[in-house]
């Protein structure tokens, strides 16, 4: 970990005028908005605290280039995703202190969110952004693009999902590994002591306490998206 600052971060809020995804569905460029981060009291006076975005429920969340691009990609792999209701989308131009990790419900509009963590080889210098994205073996680093959920199984992470690469920019992610699963170092815990979370070796972790509500929302046969723009 980076030495961290010396003093605990102002409260800051981030709000993005917009409309709900199922907008988006009927008229393409429908806005949305991120969530707003809040400080959180210090369990100890001589040690900072850093600003979590909560997991949220609401109608705007996901931002309107990226939702359309994870519209578009829904569209694109039709004939893969056998269920099309509900979709969840990583934002990962966002940092990992945020909760970027969107399960878009599409009849509703509405969304939830959760924190994600992303590869260490996306983020060489643990800044808690994600600077590059591989398709390779062996880089620890997240890939982008849009990804079939599979089946369950227990394995080293405990019950986990495998992830389909459906694009080329992901192709590898199910003989590299890329699954979903949960993670000491994506609880919230994290952001309140360190200001970001840990890194994966490329796959979505997601909190420990998370997981069942991401596979509930998720499940085989729905897309992931994940993308930087």
């Amino acid at each position: 970990m980076h030495d961290w600052l010396t003093a605990a971060h102002d409260r800051r809020a981030i709000l993005k005028n917009g409309a709900v995804a199922a907008v988006a569905l009927a008229v393409p460029g429908a806005l949305s908005a991120t969530g707003p981060l809040f400080p959180l009291t210090p369990t100890k006076a001589t040690r900072p605290t850093f600003p979590v975005s909560p997991p949220a429920t609401s109608p705007r969340v996901v931002r309107p280039e990226l939702l359309r691009h994870a519209l578009a990609a829904l569209d694109r792999h039709a004939s893969r995703i056998e269920h099309r209701d509900r979709i969840a989308i990583a934002d990962f131009a966002a940092p990992s202190r945020e909760a970027r990790f969107h399960f878009v419900d599409l009849a509703s509009g509405t969304s939830q969110s959760m924190l994600v963590a992303h590869g260490s080889g996306s983020d060489p210098e643990h800044s808690g952004w994600l600077s590059r994205f591989s398709n390779d073996d062996g880089s620890n680093a997240s890939c982008e693009g849009a990804f079939l959920a599979s089946d369950y199984y227990n394995g080293k992470h405990g019950r986990s999902q495998r992830l389909v690469g459906l694009d080329p920019t992901n192709s590898n992610a199910l003989p590299r590994g890329i699954v979903m699963h949960s993670a000491w170092y994506s609880n919230p815990e994290m952001v309140r002591t360190h200001g970001m979370l840990g890194r994966s070796q490329g796959c979505f972790a997601v909190g420990q306490n998370e997981l069942e509500r991401a596979f509930a929302l998720l499940g085989p046969g729905r897309m992931i998206f994940a993308a930087k723009v």
